[in-house]
């Protein structure tokens, strides 16, 4: 390959362009906003491929972002009512999952998403909400919930008085806790509502719930707050997540969705000074580190809307919900248009959807090319396809070229496994893939028939149980390998190294437990409230997997606490090779095996 690429001509490959091969199916959006008066024009923010604007009610998204953010994760977007020309994004989701990634601050625009500039708070990390006073484009607030994995001080709200150039910090609690929600009160922009959260997910936990947890007001447009975390009619007890609205049809209701042993749905009718709980409502509060958002209909006081996995929708102030159908699950943010609720933007892990009839109807997933994929792969074909495990979705794989005028969806199928699993193809046979997903589930998948196999190690439905409480320890995303020196070859890994002969219908374990093997470190995780163990927390398992391809039976093997392992005997023996330097609990994340020197990889 070096000595071809050296006959190549600089200027030749100079003039090859990255192309999009797709899939146009939509990734994962907690930010939208609407245009004030360009009825058909609307935003999102993408957790993967920053800011995208359609101008035809959904039909078709364009980037507006691409050349201008550093990063390319949004967690909130807002469009100034009196000029809307004013947009400011806020970069780094507040939804932490395991898998997250922080952003750079605040980026403004002055032209409609033209053209970008980042103005500051780069510290924050992540951001969750973004608020632009409706008569003055330069008031604008911002609630930095900070850092996804650890404390940092430059949590909490924030107020800029001057479009940007400057902010003050108006409102902190501690380094543990940052604002998850913050809202006007449509009828006074005055008075504002914070809701804090304190969370963190560390790589073996998530935390959801501590005493910076609380609810705050503030009547003086963010110049002093008063703490309404206690106040009559709120749960008493430890508090975790919550989100709030207030009504812009009755003046001083206001709702709070509050995770807590006697947490629920709440209302308040005189500003938050007390509050009445309106219901259990398990169904539109459940994990809720991942959602508690709730939304006020700004002309009808009697209808609020709560996103959670599914959407959901009262018509009685918040007494009793009923199921809204939409396009994909996992609902994050809604934009109700203030003069029109039957117009309205909703994003979820499938991407953005319009609805022009209040959510009747929704515009499509399938034109956003906003996925996002956990590992990408190709087979050796002529032409090759890619393959991919798009998150809160399924596998699919999809051709480099067509015969058609371009790649569409009929270029496209699943391959088995889930949204989170490494895939493997046989080099031999490409109809034959090896897919994985969450929670250990592995299969076998043959095009030609369209069968899909069930070939996991140890089938054992694990959900809520701790890592410490399951035979074999399989991470969120665990490696899937076929031996590049025979494709009968078959590896997979949990604590151990598990090889198959025949395609995954036995398995042998050919390691011991080459993790650091930490109990402290393996209970269930999202308490100390709400339990929330799926796997994504699984910790001291085999993180990434290699095999040399110059000698057979030479393996590497890293863990997600830190170690690596070689073995030369085709599994009989290994060897800790963990370099001096490394940090300790480091994540090994991928080992590559040198093409070239059997006894070299990379980490």
């Amino acid at each position: 390959m070096t000595d071809t690429l050296s006959t190549v001509s600089p200027a030749a490959l100079q003039a090859l362009e990255w192309r999009s091969v797709g899939p146009f199916r939509g990734g994962r959006c907690i930010a939208v906003a609407g245009h004030p008066t360009e009825l058909a024009t609307f935003y999102m923010g993408t957790t993967g491929g920053g800011v995208w604007k359609t101008e035809d009610g959904g039909t078709f998204w364009e980037n507006i972002s691409d050349g201008y953010f550093k990063r390319a994760s949004v967690g909130a977007i807002a469009i100034a009512e009196s000029d809307p020309n004013v947009i400011y994004v806020g970069m780094g989701e507040s939804t932490i999952r395991s898998n997250v990634s922080h952003g750079d601050g605040v980026y403004k625009s002055t032209d409609g998403g033209q053209s970008w500039e980042n103005v500051g708070l780069a510290e924050t990390r992540n951001i969750s909400k973004v608020r632009v006073h409706p008569a003055n484009p330069d008031l604008v607030y911002v609630a930095a919930f900070g850092h996804a994995h650890g404390p940092n001080p430059e949590r909490g709200v924030y107020r800029s008085g001057d479009g940007g150039q400057t902010w003050d910090l108006v409102l902190h609690k501690s380094d543990e806790a940052g604002p998850v929600d913050l809202v006007f009160d449509p009828s006074n922009p005055r008075v504002l509502y914070a809701a804090f959260w304190e969370g963190v997910h560390r790589a073996h936990e998530l935390v959801s719930g501590g005493p910076g947890s609380g609810l705050f007001r503030s009547t003086d447009g963010g110049d002093t707050w008063e703490d309404i975390t206690r106040n009559r009619g709120l749960p008493e007890g430890l508090l975790g997540r919550m989100g709030l609205a207030a009504s812009g049809a009755k003046p001083g209701r206001v709702w709070a969705i509050i995770e807590a042993k006697e947490g629920g749905v709440f209302r308040s009718e005189d500003y938050g000074v007390s509050w009445e709980k309106l219901g259990e409502h398990r169904e539109v509060r459940q994990r809720p580190w991942y959602y508690m958002h709730i939304f006020a209909d700004p002309v009808d006081p009697e209808t609020a809307w709560v996103m959670n996995l599914n959407a959901w929708k009262s018509s009685d102030g918040g007494k009793t919900f009923n199921l809204i159908t939409g396009t994909h699950g996992d609902y994050h943010d809604l934009w109700i248009d203030p003069k029109n609720p039957q117009r309205i933007i909703q994003g979820n892990d499938g991407g953005a959807t319009v609805s022009f009839n209040g959510g009747n109807t929704w515009s499509t997933i399938y034109n956003q090319p906003t996925t996002e994929f956990y590992h990408v792969t190709t087979d050796n074909q002529k032409p090759y396809r890619i393959y991919g495990a798009q998150q809160d979705n399924s596998t699919i794989t999809v051709a480099s070229r067509s015969s058609r005028a371009a790649i569409t969806a009929t270029d496209t199928f699943e391959v088995g496994g889930g949204e989170s699993g490494y895939i493997a193809i046989r080099p031999d046979d490409p109809n034959i893939i090896f897919a994985g997903n969450f929670a250990g589930m592995f299969t076998r998948y043959d095009h030609r028939t369209g069968q899909r196999q069930n070939i996991s190690v140890w089938p054992e439905e694990s959900a809520g149980w701790g890592a410490k409480d399951i035979k074999y320890r399989f991470q969120w995303t665990f490696p899937i390998v076929l031996s590049p020196h025979d494709p009968d070859m078959l590896y997979i890994t949990s604590q151990h190294v598990h090889r198959s002969t025949d395609e995954g219908k036995s398995w042998e374990v050919i390691s011991p437990d080459l993790t650091r093997n930490d109990a402290s470190k393996m209970g269930p995780s999202g308490g100390p409230i709400t339990i929330d163990s799926n796997g994504m927390d699984y910790y001291c398992t085999i993180f990434a997997f290699a095999e040399s391809p110059l000698e057979k039976g030479v393996f590497w093997a890293g863990s997600d606490d830190g170690l690596i392992h070689i073995s030369r005997d085709n599994g009989k023996t290994w060897e800790n090779v963990t370099p001096r330097e490394l940090p300790e609990w480091s994540l090994i994340s991928i080992i590559d095996a040198s093409p070239n020197d059997g006894g070299t990889a990379y980490v």
